[in-house]
């Protein structure tokens, strides 16, 4: 791409996918109470794979669009599955659909696979494989 300043030159187009991330950084959650991770009066932060699984686990948990401090695409959608009388087959597909719709808005994660989805009285448990571009790692909520 030319640009209006000669002395600069030819500025190259990134290309889709192209463009290098910044490092990932994340408030820490604690896995068992959703909670972020406290050190002294200083929030704990982490970096690569341990950002993006905190992200994920954040977004799990959290409905989409009821709160306005999250961007409308963060978030999941899983809060519609109940109360609707539809076979648990049904839920257990859909609920993968929204597992995956909820985790691939980050450009951290390229793939999520193998989501197991548990409905047990009234309880709702996931797990999949997030494929990150610093590795693969399991996640469970």
């Amino acid at each position: 791409m030319a640009t209006i300043f000669p002395l600069i030159g030819d500025v190259p187009t990134p290309k889709a996918g192209s463009v290098a991330l910044p490092l990932a950084r994340e408030f820490a959650r604690d896995p068992a109470t959703g909670k972020t991770v406290w050190r002294g009066p200083v929030p704990v932060i982490v970096t690569g794979i341990d950002a993006v699984l905190s992200w994920a686990y954040g977004a799990l948990k959290t409905v989409r669009r009821r709160y306005a401090i999250y961007d409308k695409d963060f978030g999941c959608e899983l809060e519609l599955l109940f109360g609707h009388a539809c076979s648990t087959e049904v839920k257990t597909v859909e609920a993968a659909r929204m597992v995956r719709d909820a985790l691939t808005v980050n450009p951290y994660i390229t793939d999520v696979r193998d989501v197991d989805v548990n409905f047990n009285d009234g309880t709702l448990s996931i797990s999949c494989v997030l494929t990150t571009i610093y590795g693969e790692a399991t996640i469970h909520v």
